[in-house]
């Protein structure tokens, strides 16, 4: 691999009505190696923006305008914290702000793979999030599928998922205790597909079923895509650092 995507969700970011700075860290620590020890080109895509904003201030989110706000103001001060914590390992990052029409437009798409292309030439983390002040409920949604189209469109070899649940399972792990961990799945079914997306976090658009859509846009295209815990990074470092596949999923044909 040379080249990837992680995306880590809200609910690995935030923390109550906090963000979750030491989970933050580790992510920072884990994606400096990538790119310092292990040479790879690396593109972040992270939520959180809303959840950093309401921090600020207490709107309801499940109004679609107060969400914008809140994510207008939890942006700059999410990005602030990434940039001091990736100082530390002497990395600059890059904001890149995307909407679904991006890619519908070949001159706009244009643009920012040529600006992505320097980025990442000149060592630079960018780090993505859809443009919620802009967006609406009707464009990308959640961004589970706005990393898959970042991993396509920016030509990645993997798109990695950080989240609360340490890989896709055969059955709600959280209710039944005899569910069995996919270490690699091969084929999502129609109907695991069509159920409506759920989220833990007050915060969260995403849930189980947005990931599995990412995973099988990117399975249509031969691009694998890796799903585990953002809680504790263990299976992430060894999978991406050590090149072991101890737990977690991974989707390909």
């Amino acid at each position: 691999m040379k080249r990837i995507v992680i995306k880590v969700g809200t609910a690995v970011l935030t923390q109550g009505e906090e963000l979750a700075f030491e989970r933050m860290r580790n992510l920072v620590k884990l994606i400096s190696t990538l790119k310092n020890e292990k040479n790879l080109d690396v593109i972040l895509v992270s939520s959180g923006a809303v959840g950093a904003g309401y921090t600020s201030l207490k709107l309801d989110k499940s109004i679609l305008a107060n969400k914008q706000t809140l994510a207008a103001i939890g942006q700059p001060k999410l990005m602030k914290t990434y940039q001091e914590m990736f100082e530390e390992f002497d990395i600059t990052v890059a904001q890149m702000l995307f909407i679904a029409d991006d890619f519908d437009s070949r001159k706009r798409s244009k643009n920012a793979k040529n600006v992505m292309e320097i980025l990442l030439q000149n060592k630079v983390l960018p780090i993505i999030n859809e443009n919620d002040v802009i967006a609406t409920e009707e464009l990308i949604g959640d961004n589970d599928q706005l990393a898959a189209f970042i991993t396509h469109y920016f030509k990645a070899d993997m798109l990695v998922i950080l989240t609360d649940i340490d890989g896709y399972y055969d059955k709600n792990p959280r209710e039944f205790a005899e569910a069995k961990l996919q270490k690699v799945v091969n084929e999502i079914k129609e109907d695991e597909l069509d159920k409506k997306p759920s989220a833990n976090s007050k915060f969260a658009t995403g849930g189980i079923v947005t990931k599995l859509k990412a995973a099988d846009f990117l399975m249509q295209k031969n691009i694998p895509m890796y799903l585990t815990s953002g809680f504790d990074l263990t299976n992430a470092y060894d999978f991406l650092v050590e090149n072991s596949h101890k737990s977690g999923t991974i989707f390909k044909k």
